[in-house]
């Protein structure tokens, strides 16, 4: 079954932030631990999803960023 994308300020769950990020899941869980990238929130004892908006808002924050003039040294 093809999800479909979801309404904003919806919840997303992992594959979901992986089809939008284009990263695998340990990059993302690296990310999570380093601090850089939003944290899920927990459903239940076993599951976890993240607020689409806070990872749209980190896919804005990586594009800003990208497009950043390179300082000369």
């Amino acid at each position: 079954m093809e999800h479909t994308a979801a309404p904003a300020g919806a919840l997303l769950r992992l594959r979901q932030v992986l089809n939008l990020t284009g990263l695998g899941k340990s990059s993302i869980y690296a990310r999570i631990s380093a601090g850089t990238f939003p944290r899920p929130i927990s459903l239940g004892p076993r599951s976890v999803a993240w607020v689409e908006d806070e990872v749209r808002a980190w896919i804005a924050q990586q594009v800003q960023a990208s497009r950043q003039p390179v300082a000369a040294a």
